[in-house]
């Protein structure tokens, strides 16, 4: 009788020795001459690009949450990547940073080397388009620990600022203006809530609404970082978890709140799919999901149209959504008003 092995226990090495070997190609197209070492090692070496005078290193961590459980029933692998790598780029790119090196985690009860590999190309896709570079990952086999079929990502992101050029919001002033960029969808926020509405109305999801619920979050990188050559941006917010309730007052001074123009942009179709199917309020859209407004900026009055214009020209949709106001200020009607102690509508 032959001893037991670690296949016998559920994990198969070769099988995560031949994901290395299938994923190594997508990961060097996204390793430019900063990049010092070879995908498969103990860890990830890079020399900061000798551009920067005083560079300041900024870390962001995130996953993709149960989005990932639509996209398994849905055998839909290819797109969750450039979930995970928007959710941490997008982040980073609120202080000013370009995005420098990301890093994946991905964990499984038993590794599937077709669906693993599918995941992967699309974090290395999704590092193109941000522009940083795919210094490596994890691969974990936990068997028992998570249903057959079932994965789990997660992301970290490094990237770097010049020291003088971090973005803190502390210049943002009264009157100063509020721009938005649209979002493809729900992004990676709200999933919860949305396989919610789903099994309890036992709702079918024709291929249509499965595009949209699945649209990969937006990464933000290149347009913004042709805003910041173009105007001097005072501050910036991801609309993540909490919507645009929360995340804009986050970059505002205290004593200050965000005068939201509710009727300002267009929301995808999704999301009035999404309130009318499971009945859900308006203030709980807008603290639930980016509503169609995945980023934005604050920049003076003076800038307003030439970022416009520039996001533009960037090929992103983005309009004025409101203006920065004392926090005691009263909404007026189609308004919101959002602070770090609360928000009001008019």
């Amino acid at each position: 009788m032959s001893g037991l092995t670690y296949r016998d226990a559920g994990v198969d090495i070769d099988a995560g020795n031949e994901l290395v070997r299938r994923i190594a190609p997508a990961a060097r197209r996204t390793q430019g001459d900063a990049f010092l070492s070879d995908l498969g090692g103990f860890s990830s070496l890079a020399a900061v690009p000798e551009r920067y005078r005083s560079p300041v290193i900024v870390a962001g961590t995130d996953g993709v949450g149960t989005k990932l459980k639509l996209a398994i029933e849905q055998d839909r692998h290819d797109e969750v990547g450039q979930d995970l790598v928007a959710m941490c780029v997008n982040d980073v790119l609120v202080h000013g940073a370009e995005p420098f090196l990301f890093l994946d985690y991905y964990a499984t009860s038993e590794l599937d080397v077709d669906v693993a590999e599918r995941v992967i190309v699309g974090i290395a896709k999704g590092c193109e388009i941000a522009g940083c570079a795919l210094a490596g990952g994890e691969t974990a086999e936990m068997p028992g620990f998570y249903r057959p079929g079932d994965y789990d990502l997660a992301g970290f992101c490094v990237g770097i600022v010049e020291r003088d050029d971090i973005v803190t919001g502390e210049h943002i002033a009264v009157d100063d203006r509020l721009i938005g960029i649209g979002s493809t969808g729900p992004h990676s926020n709200g999933y919860s809530l949305i396989r919610r509405v789903v099994e309890d109305r036992g709702l079918a999801l024709s291929d249509t609404l499965v595009d949209q619920l699945l649209a990969p979050t937006r990464i933000y990188a290149q347009p913004i970082a042709r805003v910041l050559r173009a105007a001097p941006v005072k501050g910036m917010a991801h609309i993540t978890g909490g919507g645009v309730i929360e995340n804009v007052p986050r970059m505002l001074p205290e004593g200050m709140a965000a005068d939201i123009d509710l009727d300002s942009w267009r929301r995808p179709a999704v999301f009035a799919w999404l309130q009318q199917a499971g009945n859900i309020e308006e203030s709980e859209m807008l603290r639930t999901f980016n509503c169609g407004i995945g980023f934005v900026l604050c920049v003076a009055p003076a800038f307003e149209d030439d970022v416009v214009d520039s996001l533009a020209r960037a090929g992103e949709t983005a309009v004025p959504v409101g203006r920065v106001v004392t926090a005691t200020t009263r909404p007026a009607a189609g308004h919101m008003i959002a602070s770090g102690s609360g928000c009001s509508f008019g």
